[in-house]
């Protein structure tokens, strides 16, 4: 087999496991948003085959999260669809594809000094990016709902410790925890 076709196959196999992670994941949640399995298989993709890859990757991670929320099983996010359907589809989309790109560009410049390094980057910046554009967008497009499910705390606070706090903990947790697995998997793939 070619490269190319390797790749192709690659992201492929990839893609499949985001979004079987994904759809299951809709059903694990700890508050009014489901946690995100699916960053492993991203960095695995962004490691192995590019930034682009984990682009796409992201992609897939967005699209079930979009069908999700769309279709209320996801609740939080199925209010943020009702109150703003092209903000919501905007957001879902572009956290995915830039959190794949990100531990894509991450992996790419640590990994030339240590693979190990390169994947925990990856790993840690993934979730970040994520995360960290799902609470921008709460905050500037979403500030009424912030404020309702906020229900007296100040905004701030209840994003980062009541809707990220525990999502976001577990996300980057088990990417970390993952990550000397990554590696593993990465120098397979890549023999």
């Amino acid at each position: 087999m070619n490269s190319n076709t390797k790749r192709i196959a690659g992201i492929g196999i990839l893609a499949a496991i985001v979004i079987v992670l994904q759809i299951f994941a809709t059903f694990v949640q700890f508050g009014p948003f489901a946690i995100t399995l699916v960053l492993v298989p991203i960095v695995i993709g962004a490691a192995l085959y590019g930034i682009s890859a984990g682009a796409i990757l992201g992609t897939f991670f967005g699209g079930v999260v979009l069908i999700m929320t769309i279709s209320g099983a996801d609740p939080g996010a199925h209010m943020l669809w009702a109150a703003n359907p092209l903000a919501t589809a905007l957001v879902i989309m572009l956290r995915g594809i830039l959190a794949g790109a990100a531990a894509g560009l991450a992996y790419n410049l640590f990994a030339p000094k240590s693979k190990f390094l390169g994947t925990v980057c990856a790993a840690i910046v993934c979730p970040i990016v994520n995360t960290g554009l799902f609470l921008l967008a709460m905050y500037f497009i979403f500030p009424d709902f912030l404020e309702l499910w906020a229900d007296g705390a100040t905004t701030i606070y209840f994003l980062l410790i009541g809707l990220a706090g525990i999502n976001f903990v577990i996300e980057l947790v088990i990417n970390i925890v993952l990550s000397p697995t990554i590696v593993r998997i990465i120098g397979y793939a890549k023999r």
